[in-house]
């Protein structure tokens, strides 16, 4: 495994042969944390970040806070008066932030705490027993462990490795998953998908339609599950956990541990997105964005890679990814959202043409949906 860190000068460097040797060892971010480097390979150095982060430092302590709403209210069995009040903080946070996060939510704290530990239980296994799911086929695979998957196109590498599972509709077969977190990643795709339909149900009212409108247009048949491993840097202020970013999903939820990291951009300033206990992180993406015609926004984000660690998070990202779900639909702005007013600001695409867009770009900063508007 290459170890070779950013010299004085260009001579000599060759960053494509520095990228192919940490690709080909399989052994990823971790596999470098734990050879103890005091400095960071140079292929995972974001130029100016050290600047940014320090005028950021300057900014107000009087940030303001992503929503937190409490879904206890959000069943069906619950007052209209107090359905309407989760649908209207629903609305005020995708309108506003694109972001909040979700307690009372239904998912056990036992059961999100021992997902946590699968994921953990992955990544730290014999990486022998890793190198078996170790591949850039996300097309052809529904399990895959790597690092970056804009390795090779991004101007510089993230701090993490990701372990990536293609869960529905049509999921792999339980014997496809790696035995070390199998149990849970079933169990917790079950419930996560059970709140995406409340999700999706919240949603579809805040936008003034039949609470079903959203899961009728299949929102949320398909979800793809991340499970990232951000093991403690050396340099912190020289790299990122995850660049600046949008999702590509309708929505996604975000189980985080209590190490924090994540920020999300709002009026035009980092805001950190504090661990809250039991709370799951729902963010808007861009189909969503697309759907709605900028009603709800897809939001920018990223993650701070830390002197401590690991950091581990879990992102089920509701959409499809597989053929043919991932072709069959055509995805629009909703008629219904749309008049003279308000016309409608992209084409119609399949979930397949952002995805193929979105992997071609990286994390770049830049929105998808540019690419897709009228």
């Amino acid at each position: 495994m290459a170890t070779e860190v950013r010299p004085a000068s260009d001579g000599g460097y060759d960053r494509k042969a520095e990228l192919k040797s940490f690709d080909d060892s399989k052994a990823g971010v971790k596999g470098l944390a734990d050879a103890k480097l005091t400095q960071i390979p140079r292929i995972f150095v974001h130029r100016h970040l050290k600047l940014e982060l320090g005028r950021a430092s300057e900014s107000p302590e009087s940030s303001p806070s992503v929503p937190v709403i409490d879904f206890e209210g959000a069943g069906r069995n619950q007052s209209p008066r107090e359905r309407k009040r989760t649908v209207d903080l629903v609305r005020e946070a995708c309108e506003g932030w694109g972001f909040f996060q979700a307690v009372n939510h239904g998912v056990p704290a036992a059961l999100m705490e021992e997902m946590v530990q699968g994921v953990r239980r992955f990544h730290e296994q014999d990486l022998e027993a890793k190198r078996e799911w170790y591949s850039r086929d996300y097309g052809g695979r529904k399990v895959v462990y790597n690092s970056n998957f804009d390795l090779y196109g991004a101007p510089a590498a993230n701090w993490r490795d990701s372990l990536t599972c293609v869960l529905a509709p049509r999921g792999p077969d339980p014997q496809e998953l790696p035995a070390v977190c199998r149990d849970v990643i079933i169990e917790y795709k079950d419930r996560i998908l059970q709140l995406a339909d409340t999700i999706l149900e919240l949603l579809s009212e805040a936008l003034g339609l039949d609470p079903n409108y959203l899961k009728t247009i299949h929102c949320g048949e398909g979800l793809v599950f991340i499970g990232h491993y951000y093991p403690a840097c050396p340099e912190p202020d020289l790299t990122l956990g995850t660049s600046d970013h949008t999702d590509s999903s309708f929505l996604t939820i975000l189980l985080q541990d209590q190490i924090g990291g994540l920020q999300v951009r709002h009026q035009n300033q980092w805001i950190d997105i504090a661990p809250t206990p039991g709370a799951l992180i729902i963010n808007m993406g861009d189909m969503m964005q697309l759907i709605s015609n900028n009603k709800f926004i897809s939001v920018s984000h990223r993650v701070l890679a830390k002197s401590i660690g690991p950091r581990i998070s879990v992102a089920c990202f509701i959409r499809q990814h597989l053929p043919p779900e991932n072709t069959s639909r055509l995805y629009g702005p909703i008629k219904e959202l749309l008049s003279e007013e308000n016309p409608p600001i992209y084409r119609e695409i399949t979930v397949k043409d952002l995805v193929t867009h979105y992997f071609a770009k990286g994390l770049n900063g830049i929105s998808a949906l540019e690419h897709f508007k009228l």
